[in-house]
């Protein structure tokens, strides 16, 4: 990899970092405010994370189901989300979850129609009623493709394959950022009023995962962490009930809730029907934690299947369904030499989402850190300790929207800094030591940094296995730093650096959190404790000049909901019975 010496340098009202729907939202918003924003991605403007949401979009728009209300779909995300959820960011998702919707209408979006032209919305578990709005099985790829002719009609600049290695500051102030090209390693520094993270999670910490190689890997966390924005709820890692487990290079490959939403069946090793001995009246659609973590006790209790995993079974429903509602998953599985009409689908849990990330304000999506912004999976808040299907692609729409409204508000208001030279040049050191590491030593501490938070950290949590995971990552993290050098993989000695940060902190949150909630499984611990029902906010400490040497753990109150909301949470236990869509 050549490095030019001098970096290239650009300037931008606000710079969007991660080009996946909240980024892009967020810079169509800027955009339509007349203010100069660039987009800057790891990956093609049009391959970002998002394109593996599958399932489909939440909106209580009542299409099929009238007495569906925003109210409603508040509640069942509280409820789901076992109370950790902010009660403000959640009402404010629900509200503008309609408009969302219409947006993407007008961005082409061919979302699924009934035959009189109404949007069709289907069943997701844990869902009181129809409101999730898809495109077959790939529904992000829709919308991802509906936001990027956007960006494109706008003509918004993106620079595609650049990794953000720091953010700048002046006077405490983030004002622009660093990075280098992941093609020819050009540094490239970027001058900005305000700087939005909408760079995804940070679930690629653990072995078995549904994310992409690099991808995940707890950057923009870590970006934001480093100049003094706090995380919060670092522990509430969402496992995803089904994962491909076989063949081993596709371990951890999303098999969509859309296929539980259409009729799947879960089956153990002797063929038996077994949620209905975890959930007898949602069956298969019953909350993600509570198939994810069923799904795990039969694997673990012996009746899991020769690869380690479980039976999702749709070979009941007519071809043409299947084909017709899940030709995704039909493509992924028919690739590997699986008729899922015909055949299971072999599956276990799977690393998800991240829950927790970067603590901001609901109504701004500001960190506490001046001119910094953060939208999407990079943040906490929303989901509280189980993510409600469906709710994902809304929350990067509405508050990649947000982000953007009030970060024009801040750059159009506050002068742009100057860049800190010497911070700059700092930084750029930093990076050449890094680059000197051996890649390949940096790539296998990945390796054992994921199979240790797997081990440690996972569908089900111990002290002791707690505690192990902790010593196993200070191991890793001293073994980087003696790395000899060799032939450098820059990208992979940052990844690294992001994940061990990441990985400690869901660790220690873990360890603190005293109970069983929702995705959170303290084996140890197995009751919920309402003493609990609070935040856990992760702080860097930081000597006087600024620089972080760690990290502390405290709680913060969680707000209550509105009365109308509370209302709808009072409701009687709706019945499920019949919707099993068979």
């Amino acid at each position: 990899m050549t490095v030019q010496t001098e970096p290239m340098r650009v300037s931008t009202d606000v710079l969007v970092i991660g080009t996946g729907g909240a980024g892009l939202r967020a810079a169509i918003e800027l955009d339509s405010r007349g203010q100069r924003v660039l987009l800057l991605g790891k990956r093609p403007k049009a391959d970002a994370h998002t394109v593996l949401a599958a399932g489909g979009i939440n909106a209580a728009l009542g299409t099929l189901d009238p007495q569906d209300t925003w109210q409603i779909h508040a509640a069942d995300t509280l409820k789901e989300g076992r109370y950790l959820g902010d009660a403000e960011a959640v009402e404010l998702l629900c509200r503008e979850a309609p408009n969302a919707i219409a947006e993407l209408v007008e961005y082409g979006v061919p979302f699924a129609c009934e035959a009189d032209g109404r949007l069709s919305q289907r069943y997701f578990g844990a869902h009181r009623y129809r409101r999730t709005c898809f495109v077959g099985d790939y529904t992000g790829q829709a919308i991802i493709e509906g936001l990027v002719r956007e960006v494109d009609r706008r003509q918004i600049p993106i620079m595609e394959r650049v990794y953000v290695t720091d953010l700048l500051t002046a006077e405490g102030r983030v004002n622009g950022a660093l990075g280098f090209q992941l093609e020819d390693g050009q540094e490239v520094i970027i001058h900005a009023g305000a700087v939005i993270l909408a760079a995804g999670g940070h679930i690629h910490i653990y072995q078995r995962s549904s994310s992409r190689r690099r991808e995940n890997t707890g950057d923009g966390m870590t970006l934001a962490f480093s100049v003094g924005a706090s995380l919060a709820d670092m522990e509430l890692v969402q496992f995803h009930p089904s994962g491909m487990v076989w063949p081993t290079e596709l371990e951890g490959t999303l098999v969509t809730e859309a296929v539980r939403g259409e009729g799947g069946r879960l089956l153990n090793s002797a063929g038996e029907r077994f949620m209905a001995r975890y959930d007898a009246e949602r069956m298969e659609l019953s909350t993600r934690d509570r198939v994810a973590l069923a799904n795990y006790t039969e694997i673990m209790a012996g009746r899991g299947t020769q690869h380690g995993g479980v039976w999702l079974d749709v070979s009941h429903l007519p071809a043409e369904v299947i084909h017709s509602r899940l030709p995704r998953m039909y493509a992924q599985f028919a690739a590997v030499g699986v008729d899922i009409t015909k055949e299971p689908m072999e599956i276990a849990p799977t690393a998800h989402y991240s829950m927790g990330g970067l603590r901001v304000t609901p109504r701004t999506h500001a960190t506490e850190v001046p001119g910094l912004y953060a939208a999407g999976e990079v943040t906490a808040g929303v989901h509280g300790a189980n993510r409600l299907g469906g709710n994902s692609l809304a929350e990067i729409l509405i508050f990649g929207r947000i982000a953007g409204e009030h970060a024009h508000e801040y750059a159009k208001t506050q002068p742009v800094l100057p860049l800190d030279e010497s911070l700059i040049a700092a930084k750029r050191a930093a990076l050449a030591q890094l680059r000197t590491l051996d890649g390949a030593t940096q790539r296998e501490l990945i390796a054992a940094l994921q199979w240790a938070v797997w081990q440690g950290v996972g569908v089900v949590r111990t002290a002791e296995d707690l505690e192990h995971a902790l010593r196993r990552l200070a191991e890793i993290r001293a073994q980087a730093e003696a790395s000899e050098t060799g032939y450098g993989d820059l990208p992979a000695a940052l990844d690294l650096r992001s994940m061990l940060l990441t990985a400690e902190a869901t660790v220690r949150s873990a360890l603190l959190r005293t109970e069983s909630r929702g995705a959170h499984q303290r084996a140890d611990y197995p009751e919920t404790d309402p003493a609990w029902q609070r935040s856990i906010v992760v702080l860097p400490q930081r000597t006087a000049a600024g620089t972080n040497t760690g990290m502390s753990l405290t709680t913060a109150e969680l707000p209550e909901p509105s009365a109308e909301v509370a209302a709808a949470l009072d409701e009687a236990e709706f019945e499920v019975a019949g919707r099993l869509l068979e």
